[in-house]
């Protein structure tokens, strides 16, 4: 068990508290950690070997005193919850971890510079002069006692608590190792001039006290200092996405007070503050812009490369950049409130927790060290009993405890979680704990929600039809200045698609809403008309046959078409629908390469939701459905025995996301459906999804490959090593090198990039269209 007393970091509501654990090696000792605190009355606790941290729910008088009395029972450390006292505590925290991988360090050079002759002079009889086995004893016995010391003290403490985990494994089979050779150096023939010692990847089979092992206790010690060092190193850099995201805010603000500004830690920022963000500054927090134009570069939360423009009333996020002019900003959310805070909330709650799969490597991991000394003793016991010398039963048992080491068991889903996290947090995808994988693996239809997943949920002027003798950019102007004048939605898409061609608009003299109609008034001193046809019809203004057709044929793909006129004469017709986001359709074709069967619900009416399917490629259709009905779909779906994942971002959409064996909210959409989700895609673009699934089927396959080689390992090597067929040494240097293994491959996940896999075979045949209306 490591010296260094582990740091906390606490987190204390609602009967809840996160503690950083000292003193962990292994798989095992997360293990009876777990055990221990779960056997206390209502308590529910998870402990993670690769974050080190303890994640405990209980009643809301929850002690953390009697928390960390448990865990101290056991023989590691945790310390009181505190609250944090803003970077002091990270630096504490980094400072500890960079304590731990520098005394690692040390002992690992130590043990190189003194191991490399040892195992040279075993190796090479040339090197194998007079008293050669003395002089290994010499350089050997500080590599086991000092640099070996964190292993012996840990077998120790968790001796005394009647328990063992590899650590005991090391420490036995290395003292061992040792202290053979020390008996046969002194008392045996191991020690005479001109003992010779050729090495052999096998186990020999000579006179027991003939042979010393003092190449095999430094080597395996040296080894597994190696694969440890590497792996805290690995671990480290596996949360370096989440350190990232925790790192991305403002550390100052400059705060608008009596009218001055005033630069203050971010920390002093208060909800309704208003502060100045200028060019090339991060946004402190989450906000809304009071006055000022800018475009946001908010790449670094959403991975969306193009910068979002923004001007007065628009809602900006904390840490996002402001690429153009200067903003003024009044604070909305501060704190753990903020998004950025969420995010962060949101990943390290998914990189603390433990999906099935890990849950059964842990059972394996605390009953494995047991069943390998039980092992190693049998095999000694075998060796003695069919004859053979006691050193080759000896050094076979050794090789048995040595290899069996459960480290890469341990390692291997929770490194591969912590990457896969952090890298979904650097691309906008938020996953919200590991049993989300093992969903996403499943999953054979995806429920796409129209408005505002498919389309931008936004009305845009898309057509602009102008009658005989009428000019394009005259019509646009009055009708847009007209309706500019309204705050109804498709008034304010006709106002900003005439401002996007024209330029500014001239203001009305006189304007009036007729309800349910339309509006009319004087513009630039032309009485103009804009909305139904029949308002235009009560002023004697009559649609030309032209005009009409395209207005018919505008409706019959679902599009809203509105009239306009002036001076007695109907001049035009503007064509205003929502927009079909220019990715869905490509996000469409990244949900068939992966299997999936896309299915597009909305509550508008069947030939609107066939001409948004049909223009991003989906065939099936599932249209006139009341938001209350969006859930019952989703159940009728399931009960065909289809495994369904849905995409949304209302509130009407959360209970669907909720019953769905998959949900995944738009984070552009409400707070209801976020929190319904499974995953929250952060940017509003739907290719976010596929790249979610993608991320997360990835995660899920690196896991199983971890799995499979820390299993095959073990279950392959030790009967080698029963059996005499392994070299001690070589075992350490096997076993050290599975954990790095596991963790490297691992870190190959952070190297995901947001693209579609390559073609899956072709998608089932389409089914037919269904209407469904209000029951």
């Amino acid at each position: 068990m490591s010296s260094e007393t582990a740091t906390t970091t606490a987190e204390n509501t609602s009967g809840s508290v996160e503690l950083r654990i000292g003193g962990m090696t292994c798989a095992s000792c997360a293990n009876r950690i777990e055990k221990k605190l779960n056997q206390l009355d209502g308590i529910t606790a998870s402990v993670n070997y690769a974050t080190e941290k303890a994640h405990v729910t209980g009643p809301d008088d929850l002690d953390p005193q009697t928390l960390i009395a448990e865990v101290e029972k056991t023989g590691y450390t945790a310390v009181l919850p505190s609250p944090p006292q803003s970077s002091n505590s990270e630096a504490e925290v980094e400072s500890a971890e960079d304590a731990e991988l520098r005394s690692l360090r040390q002992r690992l050079i130590g043990a190189t510079v003194l191991a490399v002759p040892v195992i040279a002079m075993a190796m090479i009889p040339a090197l194998q002069f007079d008293y050669w086995g003395f002089a290994s004893l010499v350089l050997a016995a500080p590599v086991v006692l000092w640099a070996g010391w964190p292993f012996h003290q840990a077998t120790w403490m968790n001796l005394k608590h009647g328990a063992a985990t590899m650590d005991t494994l090391i420490s036995v089979g290395t003292l061992s190792a040792m202290s053979w050779s020390i008996v046969a150096l002194f008392f045996g023939t191991a020690g005479q001039p001109g003992v010779v010692h050729p090495f052999e990847f096998t186990i020999s089979r000579s006179d027991g006290l003939g042979n010393i092992y003092l190449e095999v206790a430094a080597g395996v010690i040296t080894f597994i200092l190696m694969g440890r060092y590497f792996e805290k190193r690995s671990k480290r850099t596996a949360g370096a996405a989440l350190r990232a995201l925790l790192e991305l805010g403002a550390k100052e603000v400059a705060i608008l007070r009596d009218g001055k500004e005033q630069q203050v830690p971010i920390e002093e920022l208060s909800v309704g503050d208003e502060f100045i963000v200028r060019p090339g500054e991060k946004i402190a927090t989450d906000g809304t812009v009071t006055s000022g134009n800018s475009a946001i570069d908010a790449s670094m939360l959403t991975g969306e490369s193009v910068p979002v423009e923004v001007g007065e009333g628009d809602a900006v996020t904390g840490a996002t950049v402001n690429a153009g002019g200067r903003l003024v900003v009044r604070a909305t959310r501060v704190g753990s409130d903020t998004q950025l805070a969420q995010m962060a909330q949101l990943v390290e709650d998914a990189q603390s927790g433990k999906a099935e799969i890990q849950r059964l490597a842990d059972r394996v991991s605390g009953v494995f060290v047991p069943i390998a000394i039980a092992i190693a003793v049998a095999t000694l016991g075998a060796w003695i009993g069919a004859g053979f010398p006691l050193s080759g039963g000896f050094t076979a048992a050794v090789a048995v405890l040595i290899i069996a080491c459960p480290c890469a068991l341990g390692l291997a889903t929770p490194t591969a979680l912590l990457v896969g996290t952090g890298r979904g947090a650097q691309m906008g995808v938020l996953i919200k704990g590991p049993e989300v994988l093992e969903s996403t693996k499943r999953i054979d239809t995806i429920v796409l929600d129209k408005t505002g997943t498919v389309t931008t949920g936004q009305m845009t002027l898309t057509d602009v039809i102008v009658g005989s003798s009428t000019d394009r950019a005259e019509l646009l102007r009055l009708a847009g200045a007209l309706e500019d004048a309204s705050e109804h939605p498709i008034a304010r898409a006709i106002a900003a698609g005439a401002t996007a061609e024209v330029g500014d608009l001239p203001t009305p003299e006189s304007f009036e809403n007729i309800e349910g109609k339309g509006v009319q008034g004087a513009v630039e001193g032309r009485a103009v008309l804009a909305g139904r046809e029949t308002l235009l019809a009560e002023w004697s203004q009559h649609l030309d046959e032209d005009l009409r057709m395209a207005k018919q044929a505008a409706e019959q793909q679902g599009k809203t078409a509105i009239s306009v006129g002036w001076d007695g004469q109907a001049r035009g017709v503007l064509v205003v629908s929502d927009q079909v986001k220019p990715t869905s359709a490509q996000a469409i074709e990244q949900f068939k390469h992966l299997g999936l069967t896309p299915v597009l619900l909305t509550g508008d009416n069947q030939a609107v939701a066939e001409q948004v399917a049909a223009e991003v490629g989906i065939e099936r259709v599932i249209a006139e459905v009341l938001p209350k009905d969006k859930v019952d779909v989703v159940a009728r779906l399931q009960a065909e025995g289809k495994v369904v994942a849905m995409v949304g971002d209302g509130v009407n959409d959360a209970p669907a996301l909720a019953q769905a064996n998959l949900g995944l909210a738009m984070g552009t959409g409400t707070d209801v459906a976020i929190e319904a989700a499974d995953i929250t895609l952060v940017r509003g673009d739907l290719r976010a999804a596929s790249d979610a699934i993608r991320l997360s089927r990835r995660t899920l396959r690196t896991i199983k490959m971890n799995l499979f080689w820390a299993f095959g390992y073990n279950a392959a090597a030790i009967p080698l090593a029963a059996f005499g067929l392994l070299n001690p040494m070589l075992a350490g240097a096997a076993m050290a090198l599975s954990s790095v293994f596991v963790v490297s491959n691992s870190l190959r996940l952070r190297t995901f990039k947001t693209r579609a896999e390559d073609p899956a075979p072709a998608p089932a045949k389409p089914e037919p269209a269904i209407r469904m209306g209000p029951q």
